[in-house]
């Protein structure tokens, strides 16, 4: 699948089940990490862990069999690691205080992004 396909499929999974304020950021002139972060808010820990969880199940019924999710001991946070895609789904005062939307908004220089 495209790049562009995946990505808005998992936005649309995340919508379809029920995350807030989902937002992505292109990361190609940004780093070498991926090259897209989706950050997503859920209602409750329990709402991130099936976030992940379907997010994970339904993007490896598209053939995407590499997909790692991290944080399965956090209440909250979780990240789904797709390679060329990072989803971030956090509790609200989470994401507020990593703010990564801020973090990376600045346009850095491909010869001064790193991994």
């Amino acid at each position: 699948m495209k790049i562009i396909k995946i990505k808005n499929t998992i936005e649309k999974i995340l919508d379809d089940n029920k995350a807030r304020n989902i937002t992505s950021i292109d990361l190609k002139n940004k780093s070498y990490i991926a090259d897209y972060m989706i950050i997503a808010s859920g209602t409750s820990s329990r709402h991130l862990q099936s976030l992940s969880e379907i997010l994970v199940t339904e993007l490896k019924k598209l053939g995407l069999d590499n997909c790692k999710m991290e944080g399965k001991d956090s209440k909250d946070w979780k990240l789904v690691d797709t390679q060329d895609i990072i989803v971030h789904i956090f509790h609200p005062e989470k994401r507020e205080f990593y703010d990564l939307e801020n973090m990376w908004a600045e346009e850095i220089p491909m010869e001064k992004a790193i991994i």
